[in-house]
């Protein structure tokens, strides 16, 4: 988290994924980092126990949201939003 907000703050675009189970810490994080509408997406977890089928399907399911961030889109998603 740390990392994407601080490239952010450098004018570098990012894309930074969490699992569901570390939403709450996430919030909390970037309201103390004083970027509380920093954008995240998020994923189910948990990804390492997950097979290559259901991993690749997640990443799919993210992708969209991935170029918007990366690109600066129209459709940026809010803090926290979920593929």
């Amino acid at each position: 988290m740390l990392d994407g907000v601080t490239l952010e703050q450098h004018g570098i675009p990012t894309a930074t994924i969490i699992t569901d189970v570390f939403v709450t810490t996430a919030r909390a994080y970037v309201e103390m980092l004083g970027v509380p509408d920093f954008p995240y997406l998020v994923c189910p977890h948990p990804i390492t126990s997950v097979g290559p089928a259901e991993l690749e399907a997640r990443a799919q399911a993210l992708a969209p949201q991935v170029r918007r961030l990366l690109t600066g889109g129209p459709e940026r998603p809010a803090a926290g939003a979920s593929g």
